[in-house]
């Protein structure tokens, strides 16, 4: 427990002396003591721009998880629902949030914090489905045999046995997820210059 700690000192130590030595400009690399200074100076107008962003990333991964745990339940009951829109869902994933996050700004316009928390569920949602979805088609064949076996409905297969296999897929990908959506919130701030009472980290 201790050696973590010492290994940070030593590493903020080492870069507050590499700043200082080398006499780099505070806007190109500002040491730790700077850091820490500033964020005491600035803490009554950084916290409400912290609690915006956050809240923008996680209402973002909120509706991400639940939109996405949905989806990946339809794709899992129906293959034909995966093989026609999982390529959308990827296609989604792939999309540069710096491209789209103008058009749906202008889109949404009334409303800067939606547009900022759908650019961010655009960057969170699939890395929950495509995990859940995984999860959900990793279950052992001879137990889904064995539910149908005893006659169980596919909800109560879906239920009882896909679902709780899917857990760990569902978890990894919400462990994801959760970092990109506070990734994407800070981006769509930028994107979007917000400023005012609506206005985040960037």
């Amino acid at each position: 427990m201790l050696a973590p700690i010492l290994v940070g000192l030593l590493m903020l130590t080492g870069w507050e002396l590499a700043v200082r030595i080398t006499n780099t400009p505070p806007y190109l690399l500002p040491g730790p003591l700077l850091i820490l200074q500033t964020l005491i100076q600035d803490g009554p107008q950084l916290l409400p721009a912290w609690w915006m962003t956050m809240k923008i990333a996680v209402t973002a991964l909120v509706a991400a998880t639940l939109s996405g745990l949905l989806v990946a339940i339809l794709f899992a009951q129906s293959k034909w629902i995966e093989r026609s829109f999982f390529p959308y869902a990827v296609l989604l994933q792939t999309t540069p949030i710096v491209a789209v996050a103008p058009l749906i700004i202008i889109w949404l316009k009334n409303n800067t914090f939606a547009a900022l928390v759908v650019c961010a569920w655009i960057v969170a949602f699939f890395p929950i489905v495509s995990n859940t979805v995984l999860g959900l088609n990793s279950t052992d064949p001879s137990l889904v045999n064995l539910f149908k076996l005893n006659q169980a409905s596919r909800w109560q297969t879906l239920y009882y046995l896909r679902l709780p296999t899917s857990l760990p897929y569902f978890l990894a990908g919400l462990r994801i997820s959760g970092g990109l959506a506070l990734i994407g919130a800070v981006v769509a701030e930028f994107v979007a210059g917000t400023g005012g009472a609506q206005s985040g980290l960037a």
